[in-house]
């Protein structure tokens, strides 16, 4: 070797050896014990989170949560609707348009409205005076996603029994039904005016809607684009399965709620709902009915028990567990 360089001595071409060996051991899969990465399959569609998974509004206000989502890595935000607090009837067309312009400023989007609402006031509540109470708030949620910029709506169009609350008359299957398809006709060219989706939940709990059948009959019966349905992959998790029911429902799925469940337990309250992951979830199967059903749109986590301490950590978790649904992130294989 010329030039300013020193010749390599015999224990420097050992070392050199050594490593390129190893380096071609090691791509050649030699050492059989190293995990090697698996390359996932990505989807198209969008991370979201609802907002009861954030301690609002007792620890935190609107823009915390707005901001700790955008800063998690979510592409959107589920907002919930009440009778107090930022979105609720004592809003109006003024205080969303703030809301969006925070949002937007903030750089997260509203992926769609929800609301505990539909259950002291059922759209099919044998008590005419709470019916007619959740139809005007039906109506005024929809002015609110309009107003918002949102055109999701997750409509509960009714139930049968409601077993968390004791003040709902148990309504027969047939009039449960009956006043269902009439409130939802009636709400609907609002619906239509303001481009507004009204997006029926399956719940399972509440008796009505149990079979993917059944809801596709129901949303069908409307003809409508803006009748469609807000899935729950953890809703049917008791007894059925949510791979199952995307296929069925295909095109007709809107928005989506990703809630985790356990069937390990024999606790059916909202206990049962876990954690994204920490569940009997087969998502991988859940993920590919989605994708071949063509579906783009958001995926929300909805949970109701936000940490006592440090929660910001749900809302970080949430969001790699997304990762990895979504193939974000990838996974080490033997």
């Amino acid at each position: 070797m010329s030039g300013p360089y020193s010749p390599l001595d015999r224990r420097d071409l050992l070392v050199m050896s050594a490593v390129a060996g190893a380096t071609l051991f090691a791509s050649d899969g030699v050492f059989a014990d190293e995990p090697k990465k698996a390359e996932p399959k990505r989807y198209p569609m969008k991370k979201s989170i609802n907002q009861w998974a954030f301690p609002y509004p007792e620890k935190m206000n609107l823009e915390q949560c707005l901001r700790l989502a955008k800063d998690a890595g979510f592409d959107g935000i589920e907002l919930n609707y009440d009778l107090d607090n930022d979105l609720s009837p004592k809003s109006g067309a003024k205080e969303y348009a703030e809301i969006r312009k925070l949002a937007d400023k903030i750089g997260i989007e509203i992926s769609g409205l929800c609301s505990f609402l539909f259950w002291p006031y059922a759209l099919t509540h044998s008590n005419n005076a709470k019916r007619a109470r959740g139809f005007e708030l039906a109506r005024k949620m929809t002015q609110a996603a309009h107003d918002l910029g949102v055109e999701n709506l997750l409509v509960v169009p009714g139930a049968v029994h409601i077993p968390w609350r004791t003040d709902y008359e148990p309504v027969p299957n047939d009039v449960c039904d009956k006043r269902a398809r009439e409130v939802i006709g009636k709400l609907l060219p609002d619906a239509e005016k303001l481009k507004v989706k009204l997006n029926i939940e399956n719940i399972f709990f509440n008796g009505y809607l149990m079979t993917p059948g059944e809801m596709v009959d129901f949303v069908d019966h409307f003809k409508s684009e803006f009748v469609k349905v807000h899935f729950d992959t953890g809703n049917i998790m008791m007894f059925q399965f949510p791979e199952h029911w995307i296929k069925q429902l295909g095109p007709r799925i809107q928005n989506v709620h990703l809630k985790e469940f356990t069937k390990k337990g024999t606790d059916y309250s909202l206990e049962s709902f876990r954690p994204l992951l920490d569940g009997t979830t087969n998502w991988p199967a859940v993920m590919e009915a989605f994708d071949q059903t063509g579906y783009k749109g958001f995926l929300t986590f909805e949970y109701f028990h936000p940490y006592s301490h440090y929660p910001e950590a749900l809302i970080y978790q949430t969001a790699d567990s997304l990762d990895r649904l979504l193939g974000i992130k990838g996974k080490l294989t033997k």
